[in-house]
């Protein structure tokens, strides 16, 4: 136990000083991850609405559409950071914005592998906007850990709104209105 005790405790030390990016980068480039989905309306609104959706359908919707989202946003950033090129990405995500706030306003509920491949769909793009706006300078891993982890943040609160007006679901359907007009609005502003 002793041993290796003094084995982590060295590898501890020595990892820090060997790595190619110092904790002040690393920091930076999770910031800027974390801070990137907030800065777009069509972002907040669409992993809001992925949340929202996925309690409207309930059980393991409320994970598993997520989860969906979020691993193919990573899956088409690393695509797009390796340079694929898709064409109209700002329409096709303000199309997204207005597709998942009509499922919302009405409440539609499709079978959840189907409403997974969905919002897999729609994460495509969004990912795509993720990895085009990667700063070089910051760390992929750190800046992706960072956008994943504000992706999840407005998900859950997308779920937490969906549970709360379960018991006035007119609330999450005027809510995938607006959303829906958000996004009419950002297809004319793309």
């Amino acid at each position: 136990m002793k041993n290796k005790l003094t084995a982590l405790l060295a590898l501890s030390i020595y990892f820090p000083s060997a790595g190619a990016h110092s904790l002040e980068t690393e920091s930076v480039g999770f910031l800027s991850g974390l801070a990137h989905p907030f800065m777009g309306l069509d972002h907040i609104l669409t992993m809001i609405a992925v949340g929202l959706w996925a309690a409207q359908i309930g059980g393991s919707a409320v994970w598993r559409l997520p989860l969906s989202f979020i691993s193919m946003m990573l899956l088409s950033a690393v695509i797009a950071a390796s340079g694929f090129n898709l064409p109209s990405p700002d329409l096709l995500i303000a199309g997204s914005v207005i597709c998942l706030g009509l499922l919302v306003a009405l409440a539609i509920r499709l079978p959840v592998n189907l409403s997974m491949l969905l919002v897999g769909l729609f994460a495509v793009f969004h990912g795509y906007a993720h990895g085009l706006e990667m700063p070089q300078a910051h760390s992929a891993v750190f800046y992706g850990s960072g956008f994943v982890v504000a992706t999840a943040l407005l998900q859950l609160s997308g779920i937490i709104l969906g549970k709360v007006s379960y018991q006035q679901p007119l609330l999450s359907r005027l809510s995938g209105a607006m959303m829906a007009m958000a996004g009419l609005y950002l297809v004319t502003a793309a």
